[in-house]
Formats: structure tokens, sequence, C-alpha cells
């Protein structure tokens, strides 16, 4: 089994009208059982460079990070589930969330006062920047 995550970050992102059927986007099935199946996916996520936080029989959860500018951050957060089928078989569940985030910038300021000589201030500028996450995405692609 393999996941194909190179295009993942690439076009753009359209919702796709749910369907709930059998061959939707989000499943396939394999002739594994669940525990071999997920142990794929995690060996998968993780020649990929993929962090793997939950790595179980019947699930599997792994990140990645990237910075595809200054400024902008990206982590890809995927998700796997294996269920069991008839015939010794499962169902593989696997779904992708993009987040992104911004640096924001909160300029603060404050000044400073001389005691004795009377009241000089002197203006102090600083940054505080901090990660704002600006939008979040379930991958629809099929090929992931």
């Amino acid at each position: 089994m393999s996941l194909a995550l190179g295009g993942c970050l690439s076009g753009s992102h359209n919702l796709v009208p749910e369907s709930f059927s059998s061959d939707d986007t989000f499943s396939r099935s394999y002739p594994l059982p669940p525990a071999q199946a997920c142990e794929a996916a995690r060996r998968a996520l993780l020649s990929q460079g993929y962090t793997v936080a939950v790595a179980r029989a019947d699930a599997v959860e792994g990140s990645k990070n990237f910075q595809p500018r200054d400024e902008v951050h990206e982590q890809l957060s995927v998700r796997i589930s294996c269920a069991a089928e008839e015939q010794q078989g499962s169902w593989v569940f696997v779904s992708a969330v993009l987040d992104r985030y911004s640096v924001k910038k909160n300029p603060t300021s404050a000044s400073v006062g001389v005691g004795g000589i009377g009241s000089v201030s002197l203006p102090i500028r600083a940054s505080d920047d901090s990660l704002v996450r600006v939008a979040s995405v379930t991958l629809q692609d099929a090929d992931f």
C-alpha cells in the first residue's frame, strides 16, 4: 500500500459533494487484515517524513510541517482508520487536513520616563509575532 503524498499541496481545493458510497475518495479495500493494513500505512507515512503520533492496529495518525514561503506555515495531518471487511480483508479510510498559519505582527510600544530631570519619554518599539491559523481544509484529492 502506498500513499501518494507529493501532490497533496498543489492545486486548488474545491468542495466535493458528499456521496457516502463504498467507492468514495477516502476509502479503499485491501486483501489484508486491518492490523497489517494500518502497519503498511504507518510505514508509508514514515517513509515520507511524517511524524507518527498514533500507531495502533486499527488507526494511524501523523503530521508533517511545511514552510512554502516566509511568514507562512502549513501542517498536514493524516488520519487513517482500518476496519475489518468480510473475507479477511479490510477497509482503509484516509483523511488529511491541511492547516495554514500566517505570522501576525502585533506592534507594541512603551515609554521610559526619567525622574528627577523632568518627564523625558523615549518611545521604545517592539513587535510581538505569533502564528495564527488562517485556513483549514480537508483534502479531497482522489489521488492522495
